[in-house]
């Protein structure tokens, strides 16, 4: 272990990903006494360095194949220097060869050196395998009908998308992400500075055309740290009825909580927690900062 700061991120990140993926069908620690080890360490009742690294396996079902998911396997083993180095990260699936699976980890650490900057970066790796698994997927005779299944079910979902990024400050991103809003009718807010919170919800094909243009900016780091996805299924409501019905937003607009700092970067995250909360979407706090808000 590096040192104590380090391992603090390690911890962190891990106690995190234990909150967002609580299952053991999602999350497996492969090596439980390591665990224990940084914990103690960490924690201070040891001055001992640990000498194992923490191993985890994360379990991901993406829709791949339309009604037939298929599971991807990522598993993290930390070096000791992590976050100043990238972890080593296998993705895995029996719908992988060989040469997909190098590709996919080549592009993968491609992505991670490139944006992370030696930040931790697991979630952030999953979301890459989520939106991108399915380029490595070998091409079938099913694909164009794939194509179509695809976009009837994005007509008939309502989505919200939570996007995490580093920061947001420059002018024109955060008057694209206003613009891009309105023009695909979506509701929802945008909180700019340090980090940066996006929230996005409407039909499905418009969050995911709202994703596309954003993730295409120049980002530090950006991510979904989550996502909401309903079937529009009531027989006999109207569209646009059943989605106002989904909506926790009325309109998107760009939210500023008490602004601080020397850069007036800042927001008061207690008071997000509060407007987060007052949209009965209070639970998604945990999700972005792995505490409880208050």
């Amino acid at each position: 272990m590096a040192g104590i700061e380090e391992a603090g991120k390690q911890l962190s990140e891990i106690e995190l990903l234990l909150s967002m993926f609580p299952s053991q069908e999602e999350l497996v620690i492969d090596d439980q006494l390591a665990l224990a080890e940084l914990r103690d360490y960490v924690e201070g009742r040891t001055n001992a360095i640990p000498t194992s690294r923490p191993q985890f396996t994360i379990q991901q079902k993406l829709d791949i194949y339309s009604e037939n998911l298929v599971t991807f396997s990522i598993s993290c083993s930390y070096l000791v220097t992590y976050p100043t180095v990238l972890p080593e990260i296998t993705v895995r699936s029996s719908e992988l060869n060989r040469t997909q699976q190098t590709q996919l980890h080549t592009d993968l650490n491609a992505y991670l050196n490139d944006t992370c900057c030696g930040d931790v970066c697991v979630l952030a790796a999953i979301e890459w395998v989520k939106d991108n698994a399915h380029l490595y997927i070998n091409k079938n005779p099913t694909s164009a009908l794939k194509k179509q299944v695809d976009s009837s079910v994005a007509e008939n979902m309502f989505s919200r998308l939570w996007i995490y990024s580093h920061h947001i400050y420059n002018k024109q991103k955060r008057k694209n992400i206003l613009d891009w809003s309105k023009e695909l009718g979506l509701t929802g807010f945008s909180m700019p500075g340090k980090p940066g919170v996006v929230c996005v919800e409407g039909p499905r094909s418009a969050c995911e055309e709202f994703w596309a243009r954003v993730r295409r900016l120049t980002w530090q780091r950006i991510m979904i740290r989550h996502r909401e996805d309903i079937p529009l299924d009531r027989d006999g409501v109207d569209t646009h009825v059943e989605l106002d019905l989904h909506r926790r937003f009325t309109v998107f607009e760009e939210a500023i909580f008490d602004a601080h700092g020397n850069r007036g970067n800042h927001m008061d995250l207690g008071q997000l927690y509060h407007f987060l909360s007052e949209k009965g979407c209070g639970d998604v706090f945990q999700l972005y900062f792995g505490i409880e808000g208050r």
